[in-house]
């Protein structure tokens, strides 16, 4: 593993509310929020509490990978929990927002790898459950979910230092994919024909030639561009420029893919930021290839060449 520069870590504003426990690679902050479960849902407020508490000691204190960790190399991460049903006392229905950062060298800044809402999370949960996961066979729903995306953190944060360098986790996190196609019962998010934008669909992307530019991308954005930003601004933009223009052919290839969209959702504000100190010519570059690519934000890119 490429070593990460020492930086002030930046912890993300979701801080209020959640719980942390010291671990391995992960820096994993977790937050169950009840707000939209009907008032006779949440009677047992403590089992939130557990659930809360044990997620975190799932994502926290297992080792995923070989590598040993700093205290300043693990990864800052959230897992935002939004419950809004319980079919049973002890079944769970919502969604979750998944994010990851890492530290930009040189600055006290944390560039967001992955912001990733999954709107297929149910799982069954009691007081005191074992957190059970082997990787080669599946355990629970829960666990798989939760261990698929710490891989998939990870395995973008590799991404980030060394080119493919999270090839061995996201292949993990395929492996769990695979496993948990074959074996969950009614649960959704793990199978290509329940929706476009699911585990399925991300876990796919991510391994698929075709997207293997923005993959790549990823490096040559963080590595490249943002850690040379202070010393070199202007190549560190037009870094970028190429790493955008290189993905309106993986656009063409696959449109609309959830990788792409997701990219955008991470990265676009970030983007705007970076190309607001640069030239008019380099912010019109940017707009246009933005627009094309992630039209849905045009309002929001139009600041670039006002």
């Amino acid at each position: 593993m490429v070593k990460k520069k020492s930086c002030i870590a930046f912890i993300f504003c979701l801080i209020l509310g959640s719980f942390s426990v010291s671990g391995q690679e992960l820096r994993c902050n977790v937050i169950i929020d009840t707000d939209q479960l009907r008032t006779n849902q949440v009677t047992e407020k403590q089992i939130f509490a557990d659930m809360q508490k044990t997620i975190a000691q799932f994502m926290n204190t297992r080792r995923w990978t070989n590598d040993n960790f700093t205290q300043d190399e693990r990864i800052n991460c959230n897992l935002v929990i939004r419950l809004t049903d319980m079919p049973s006392i002890k079944t769970f229905v919502g969604t979750a927002q998944i994010q990851s950062s890492r530290p930009v060298f040189g600055s006290d800044y944390e560039s967001v790898l992955l912001n990733y809402i999954d709107r297929e999370w149910q799982f069954e949960y009691t007081n005191a459950q074992p957190m059970d996961f082997n990787p080669n066979t599946f355990s629970s729903n829960l666990t798989s979910m939760l261990a698929f995306y710490a891989y998939v953190i990870i395995g973008l944060d590799y991404d980030s230092f060394s080119k493919f360098g999270g090839n061995t986790y996201l292949q993990q996190a395929l492996t769990i994919a695979n496993n948990a196609q074959q074996s969950v019962g009614t649960e959704k998010g793990w199978k290509a024909f329940e929706d476009t934008r699911n585990r399925y669909w991300l876990i796919e992307n991510l391994m698929s030639q075709q997207m293997q530019p923005l993959r790549e991308g990823l490096y040559t954005y963080h590595r490249q561009a943002l850690d040379t930003f202070l010393s070199n601004p202007d190549q560190a933009r037009a870094k970028i420029l190429e790493v955008l223009n290189s993905l309106v052919k993986v656009n063409q290839l696959k449109p609309a893919a959830v990788l792409t969209n997701t990219f955008f959702d991470t990265k676009g504000n970030e983007l705007i930021n970076v190309f607001l100190q640069g030239s008019q010519q380099e912010k019109q570059n940017a707009y246009n290839v933005l627009v094309e690519l992630d039209p849905t934000k045009t309002d929001r890119y139009e600041k670039l060449v006002k």
